[in-house]
């Protein structure tokens, strides 16, 4: 089987159950984004090694292929995956709940960093955020069929990588990266 095709050279493509659209259209923007998210994820796990972490994101890379399939389908059309619903959505919650007695209590805005593993995590959540918004976009307008319960899973999964890359930190050992605001003028202007 060749990989080209050919048959979006002209800058469309086919949604599974036929229907050509735009590649830039706002659905193949948010079924790309949630490609991307998924590619994110699995860049994580690389940092992040084997153990309950990694199985969590595999969890989550999985789930992101039946989202992904859901959205790159003719609103209606069967895609032949079980769908994301309240159990994947009680499932990163219970995740959350597990991890919060290893984490130090927040107390400021945080910064990506720390560790590798955690600063891949963070921007693995800012482009589940991207996906989130990519999505909603998509469900406002009334001539699309989004089902709600993809925005919730990934409002949800946004939270996840945001608790699960403290856990990475804090099990290796790295605080967290406060935020601390910007420094007044005078006190720079004292450091030079």
């Amino acid at each position: 089987m060749k990989i080209y095709t050919r048959t979006g050279d002209r800058g469309d493509t086919g949604l599974f159950g036929g229907a050509r659209v735009s590649k830039g259209s706002a659905r193949v923007a948010a079924y790309g984004d949630v490609d991307e998210l998924s590619a994110a994820i699995g860049l994580a796990r690389v940092a992040v090694g084997a153990g309950d972490i990694d199985d969590a994101l595999a969890g989550a890379q999985r789930e992101l292929f039946a989202v992904g399939a859901e959205l790159s389908a003719q609103p209606g059309k069967d895609v032949g995956v079980p769908l994301v619903g309240p159990e994947a959505v009680a499932h990163l919650e219970s995740l959350m709940d597990r991890a919060e007695p290893e984490l130090p209590p927040l107390r400021s805005f945080i910064l990506a960093g720390g560790t590798e593993a955690a600063a891949r995590l963070h921007l693995a959540r800012c482009i589940c955020r991207r996906a989130e918004r990519a999505v909603v976009r998509l469900a406002d307008d009334p001539d699309e069929d989004v089902r709600n319960e993809v925005v919730v899973y990934l409002n949800r999964l946004s939270d996840t990588l945001f608790v699960l890359a403290r856990l990475a930190n804090a099990r290796a050992g790295a605080a967290d990266v406060p935020w601390e605001g910007r420094k007044s003028a005078r006190s720079s202007d004292e450091g030079a």
